[in-house]
């Protein structure tokens, strides 16, 4: 009966789970939320919402702005610092804090959008970021 238990246990798909998975299935429940028409996050809609610029003031901004064409890339600030490339393909750290997740989407979202991101905006975002090998 003891070595059932560990091998169930290594069966468990949430053992499994990526921190970007953990992150996707908190936005995918916020998202119900917000719409209860949701049906699933898109790479596609997050592929769209990483070249969209901003409004206002922001209307010559997107992520790509400092991010580059390329989230495998290094980017760089206004500042002129580095930035780590987004894609997880590129940088295994990518996606593993939820805090930093929650702290740089807040940021950057006002910085662009000049509002806050929605739970489904940054699922599809996340999703898309997942497709690049």
């Amino acid at each position: 009966m003891k070595t059932i238990i560990p091998l169930l246990l290594i069966l468990s798909p949430e053992l499994w789970a990526s921190p970007a998975d953990a992150l996707l299935k908190r936005y995918e429940a916020e998202a119900r939320k917000e719409d209860p028409a949701f049906v699933s996050f898109s790479a596609e809609r997050g592929h769209r919402f990483y070249l969209q610029k901003g409004t206002g003031s922001k209307a010559d901004t997107s992520c790509a702005t400092c991010h580059t064409q390329d989230p495998k890339q290094k980017g760089r600030t206004r500042a002129n610092r580095d930035i780590e490339p987004l894609a997880p393909s590129a940088n295994a750290k990518r996606f593993t804090d939820p805090a930093k997740v929650e702290k740089w989407f807040a940021r950057n979202c006002d910085d662009v959008l000049a509002r806050p991101c929605t739970a489904r905006e940054k699922g599809d975002f996340i999703t898309w970021l997942l497709t690049i090998p």
